[in-house]
């Protein structure tokens, strides 16, 4: 069979620089935003002529930090506590064959810049900043949304949510448009499922500050703000 390759089309800037703390899919931080910058060469006008009419797109990327780990046939769903393997094909794990990723953002703006063309604005993505963009498609309602769909073993964390707790001094260090993503995120429990440790110190980095806090049964209080 005769191989196919695919390069990015651009990258995506966002205010997670590591993995840990973004959230574990697209929507679940919707005030999140984010810019995708296209590569020279896709930069033509033309090719976003009418994407204004949708409101969400869907992004293929490549999972890029996990590519020189390779794959694996069954991974560990975080939500399953760690320890019950699942099949990859059954999964959204980044360890997987081709290491590409699908996530829905909602499209905010379109702008116009000197220095790299059109760029799109869009908000809830769950992407590392820098990860490279293959293909950006809109999202049809009609086609992409089926009400009746069941979600598997993914149903069981999907109202999951903690109370966040964030004393006034330590939010007002955070740039005011990047607080309620960033109070999102920690709502969405970034720990891994089996942790429980009420005293244990986690931090997360986002937008160039190192957020430090401890998780009590349903309650996350941060702790310190780190620049």
């Amino acid at each position: 069979m005769k191989k196919t390759e695919i390069e990015p089309i651009g990258y995506i800037r966002t205010d997670f620089k590591e993995k840990f703390g973004i959230p574990r899919q697209s929507g679940r931080a919707p005030s999140l935003q984010a810019e995708i910058i296209f590569c020279p060469e896709y930069r033509n006008a033309d090719m976003f002529r009418g994407i204004e009419g949708f409101s969400h797109l869907w992004l293929l990327f490549d999972f890029s930090l996990t590519r020189e780990k390779g794959w694996s046939a069954t991974v560990r769903p975080p939500r399953l506590g760690g320890n019950t393997r699942v099949g990859v094909f059954a999964s959204r794990s980044p360890f997987r064959p081709n290491h590409i990723g699908l996530s829905c953002v909602k499209l905010e703006a379109i702008r116009r810049t000197q220095e790299y063309g059109t760029i799109l604005i869009v908000s809830g993505a769950d992407l590392l900043d820098g990860t490279p963009v293959f293909d950006v498609k809109p999202y049809l309602p009609l086609a992409d949304c089926i009400p009746q769909a069941s979600g598997g073993y993914s149903e069981q964390g999907e109202t999951h949510k903690l109370t966040v707790v964030f004393p006034e001094p330590l939010l007002s260090e955070i740039p005011p448009e990047k607080r309620a993503g960033l109070q999102e995120c920690l709502a969405d429990d970034p720990r891994p499922a089996y942790k429980d440790e009420p005293n244990r110190l986690y931090g997360i980095s986002f937008g160039g500050f190192n957020i430090r806090f401890t998780v009590d049964k349903d309650t996350l209080t941060v702790q310190e703000i780190q620049p």
